[in-house]
Formats: C-alpha cells, sequence, structure tokens
C-alpha cells in the first residue's frame, strides 16, 4: 500500500509539471558579417537557450524617407536573407528554435518608433516596400520552418497612422507562413497596439524604467516592475494572448533600471551587478506567470569570446555575471 501511494504522489507531480508549459528563453543572435559556425552556436547552448531571434535587417535613409532597402550585396552576411537562412539552419540543427525578426535600421540610428511619411504618397509607397520586406522574410521563416514569425520592431507612428495597412499585412502573411506571429512593441506602445487580436503573442520589448536609483536594489527594482506588471497581465487577460518579451535586457552600468532602452555611447560606470541583479528580478517577476510566455535577452553576439567583459557597459550579458543569472534560470525553466 505504501508503495502504491509513492506511485501516486509521484505520478501527479509529473502531472502538475507537464502543465506547465516551456518557456522561450531566448536570446537575440546579433547579425555579423561572418557565417555562423557550430563554434558561435556552443555558447547559446551553454547559456541553456532554447531559442534565437535571427535578425536580417532593412534599411532606410532617415525618419520620412519611403524605401526600404533590404538583402543587398553591400549588407553584411548576417543582415541578408541567405545569412539569416544559414543561421537558422544551424540553430534548428543544434536543437535551438527559432523567432525570425526583421528590423529597420535608420541612418544615424533615429529611432525607428519617429517614422512617419509626409504625404500620402509617401506612405503607400512605405507600405509597399515595408510589405515586400517583410514579406521576403516571412516566406524565408516558412523554408526554415521558424517557430515564430515577428512582423514588425518599435514602428509606433506607422502603426498608429496606417491601421487599415498592418491588418492586411498580417493577413498576407498568414497565406506564406504558417507558424506563430508576434510584433515587437516598444515598451510605451503596447497598450496602443490595434491589431494583437490577430497575432499569437503581445511582444513587447520590455525596457520600462524600474528605478532611478544608481546602484538599485533587487528589492527596489522588484517594487519599480509592479505598476507594469499589472498592466501587462491586464492586457494579456484583455487580448487573451501570452507576453512575450521580444526584448529584454539591461545595460551592465549605474543608474541601469532609470533608462534601460538608453543605446548612447556615454561614458557611464561599469556596474556588472546592477545589470546581474535587474536580469534576476524579471526572471522572479514573470518566469513563474502562466500568462507570460518568456523572452529573447538583448542581445548576444556570435564571436563569444570578443564580447561583453567586465570592462563593457553596453547591453550583452556575455562574459558578464548576467550570463550566470541567464544560464541559471534557462536552466531552471
Amino acid at each position: 500500500m505504501k508503495v502504491l501511494r509513492l506511485l501516486f504522489l509521484c505520478l501527479l507531480q509529473f502531472s502538475c509539471n507537464s502543465q506547465i508549459a516551456e518557456k522561450i528563453n531566448g536570446i537575440s543572435f546579433v547579425a555579423s558579417r561572418d557565417k555562423v559556425t557550430q563554434a558561435h552556436i556552443n555558447p547559446v547552448l551553454n547559456v541553456k537557450a532554447n531559442y534565437a531571434a535571427v535578425m536580417p535587417f532593412g534599411f532606410i535613409r532617415n525618419l520620412t524617407a519611403s524605401n526600404v532597402v533590404f538583402n543587398t550585396d553591400r549588407q553584411w552576411f548576417g543582415e541578408t536573407r541567405s545569412g539569416a537562412k544559414q543561421y537558422s539552419e544551424l540553430l534548428h540543427k543544434n536543437g535551438i528554435k527559432v523567432m525570425i525578426k526583421p528590423q529597420i535600421w535608420v541612418w544615424k540610428g533615429e529611432f525607428t518608433g519617429d517614422i512617419q511619411m509626409e504625404t500620402e504618397e509617401s506612405w503607400q509607397e512605405l507600405e509597399k516596400t515595408y510589405e515586400d520586406f517583410i514579406l521576403t522574410y516571412a516566406e524565408l521563416a516558412q523554408e526554415v520552418n521558424a517557430e515564430i514569425y515577428c512582423i514588425g520592431t518599435e514602428l509606433k507612428e506607422f502603426v498608429k497612422n496606417r491601421p487599415e495597412f498592418w491588418i492586411k499585412l498580417i493577413a498576407k502573411v498568414k497565406t506564406v507562413y504558417t507558424g506563430k506571429l508576434t510584433y515587437a512593441a516598444n515598451w510605451d506602445e503596447y497598450t496602443r497596439t490595434s491589431f494583437w487580436a490577430e497575432l499569437d503573442y503581445i511582444g513587447v520589448d520590455a525596457y520600462f524604467p524600474i528605478s532611478d536609483a544608481k546602484n538599485p536594489t533587487k528589492t527596489q527594482m522588484s517594487e519599480g516592475w509592479q505598476k507594469w506588471k499589472i498592466q501587462l497581465k491586464n492586457i494579456s487577460k484583455k487580448e487573451g494572448k501570452p507576453i512575450l518579451f521580444t526584448e529584454f535586457g539591461y545595460r551592465s552600468m549605474d543608474y541601469t533600471g532609470k533608462k534601460p532602452w538608453l543605446v548612447d555611447r556615454g561614458e557611464m560606470e561599469v556596474n556588472l551587478t546592477a545589470q546581474a541583479d535587474a536580469t534576476q528580478v524579471v526572471f522572479d517577476e514573470f518566469w513563474k506567470e502562466g500568462w507570460f510566455a518568456g523572452g529573447f535577452i538583448w542581445k548576444w553576439f556570435i564571436h563569444y569570446e570578443k564580447s561583453g567583459g567586465i570592462d563593457d557597459n553596453r547591453f550583452t550579458p556575455q562574459n558578464k555575471p548576467a550570463e550566470d543569472v541567464i544560464r541559471n534560470n534557462y536552466g531552471d525553466y
């Protein structure tokens, strides 16, 4: 009888664990001028990631330019269709799932959310070239059996001003790609994005301000998350879709939680502990939530040995304490 009781308890525990959905434990795999080799994939396996975002790029001249230029021989290999295919295939060969996430780069690094046309004619041209860009990579996503496809990243004004275009674009994407869909809305944009009903995940680039402190404690950062967490949970419930952090992460610097979106080259003091603690707080707050699907760390370079390090104040967690935080948590989920 005792043996049967223990067997029942074990089966019950197994049943409960099997109902916990696997989290998307992703890294944002930065495009390079080089092809990817197994040596570049091994560190991704070592950090226990089960997903990678592959990010081909399109370029526009300025915030009012209407022509998206992409897949040219002047781009780095990883930014092109051939590069995204090669990256995806080798990641898949290693059992790592893929999100294809084509992105726009504006000359001089201006914010894509501010892209806005000055005439109806320009809007129509932008729509045409952007559609070509997105459908090209939707076809690739289908070809390589990518698990997720992201139809855009941080395009607030474009989304706000041309809502009908986006509905039509999503319908066209669905004719060529049969996997899961998302859009990567900026942290201050996602509550106003109008087409979540058409997608599978509410994608959020999670650069929420959580603390003004120079060297914030985990408690301070956890408290700073609460209002945003409630908002995220509420929109997930309203839309009936899980939240996916299409990007999340912190720079290894002082004031890391104040303006996490900063990408300037400012000489802010390196603070490795702040980055590691802020990353741990994200896991503590979100990874156990049933309405939360997971996320993609920003960002991960293919040349691991040359990336990050203890003197680096940029986003990558590579060769920093934050990498251990990610490995430990990805290993647990």
